[in-house]
């Protein structure tokens, strides 16, 4: 669960920008869920009883995939890139980037699954 005050704009960006269904949207209650392949990604905004002035999640959404050069030719220019693509001594090709929340999300693909 991504909290937000943004919630239509990051529907947007998950749907838009990134190729996510919204499969469920809920105004009343601030809440939304959205999919993609086997990713489902919750967005809410917080209840009365969370402080929250912005996001503080310190960790990152990895998205394994089978063809990260596809996403990385489909994201590069539309998003806020933390990082660009690069192979990594951990045998992972990944890119890293931010939702406009502020949320880094990294996109990575085995080496040994990449055709040459």
């Amino acid at each position: 669960m991504l909290w937000t005050r943004q919630l239509k704009e990051s529907i947007d960006f998950y749907t838009n920008i990134l190729g996510f269904t919204c499969i469920e949207y809920n105004e009343d209650w601030g809440w939304a869920t959205m999919h993609l392949d086997g990713v489902e990604i919750m967005l809410a905004i917080p209840n009365e009883h969370v402080p929250f002035d912005k996001p503080v999640f310190t960790g990152s959404l990895y998205i394994n995939t089978d063809d990260v050069d596809y996403w990385w030719a489909q994201l590069k220019d539309k998003v806020k890139l933390c990082y660009d693509i690069e192979n990594f001594e951990y045998d992972m090709r990944e890119f890293a980037f931010y939702d406009i929340n502020g949320y880094l999300i990294q996109y990575g693909q085995n080496i040994d699954g990449i055709e040459d």
